[in-house]
């Protein structure tokens, strides 16, 4: 795929955040205090943040300098000695010598190079029997979510542009969007198993006028996950390790 866009962090009070995190505290035993988590692509450390009182120790990376350097001012002023980051990516070794208990990467993979390596490397630095919770977008959502590099048209964000076949969507889009067999396949290949999948529900962040987004939020887009996948913005993607020892 050409002409793949770096990604836009999602914001502290976004609250995709939120229901990240709430899908993830839902799920057996993902969550604990004695264990350690990384963020792959941890952005300015938005999810990570919040993150870290639910384990013993976080550590997220990302590409983006400035957004490290973000991360890295709030670790400080709020004292999370338990919480670290590193500049690395994700397509490439990271994290030498390192393994971790849980893994987590949201809105990430879509952006890369190549998600399956992404995918394998993944898989190297999670420990044996542990999990990874990975989120991307989803393709049967309403509009493009990170839009398009569309003629003439001054929008990126038609809407029904991702239901577009692959390779016509895949020309003029800005990242990758995935079907709940696209992301299955790429875990399943990289050595996962017990792979979990869930649409997370639009949170409606892109609505500006609050009495609509609270409405919204209280109608046809109130709970965390859904079985209806035009109302989803991403999909979960959780899974498991193989415990070897």
């Amino acid at each position: 795929m050409k002409n793949i866009a770096r990604g836009k962090t999602a914001d502290f009070e976004d609250f995709i955040i939120t229901r990240r995190i709430n899908i993830l505290q839902s799920m057996d035993r993902f969550s604990g205090t004695k264990y350690s988590l990384l963020d792959v692509g941890c952005g300015n450390g938005g999810s990570l943040i919040k993150l870290s009182g639910l384990f013993a120790a976080c550590h997220g990376i990302d590409v983006d300098e400035n957004n490290l350097k973000l991360l890295q001012s709030k670790i400080k002023d709020l004292n999370l000695n338990s919480v670290s980051c590193s500049q690395e990516n994700a397509t490439r070794e990271f994290c030498k010598g390192r393994q971790f208990d849980r893994i987590v990467s949201f809105e990430v993979l879509e952006h890369l190079d190549d998600d399956r390596v992404a995918a394998i490397n993944i898989f190297k630095k999670l420990r044996a029997g542990g999990k990874i919770a990975i989120s991307v977008p989803n393709k049967w959502w309403v509009f493009e979510t990170h839009g398009a590099y569309l003629p003439v048209l001054p929008w990126n964000r038609v809407p029904f542009f991702s239901w577009l076949p692959r390779g016509l969507h895949d020309k003029f889009a800005k990242a990758r969007i995935y079907r709940k067999k696209n992301i299955r396949q790429i875990l399943h290949t990289a050595g996962f198993e017990n792979i979990r999948l869930q649409y997370i529900t639009a949170p409606m962040d892109v609505i500006k006028w609050r009495p609509l987004r609270r409405f919204l939020r209280k109608t046809l887009f109130r709970k965390d996950t859904t079985l209806i996948p035009f109302l989803a913005t991403s999909i979960m993607a959780s899974a498991d390790k193989p415990d070897t020892e």
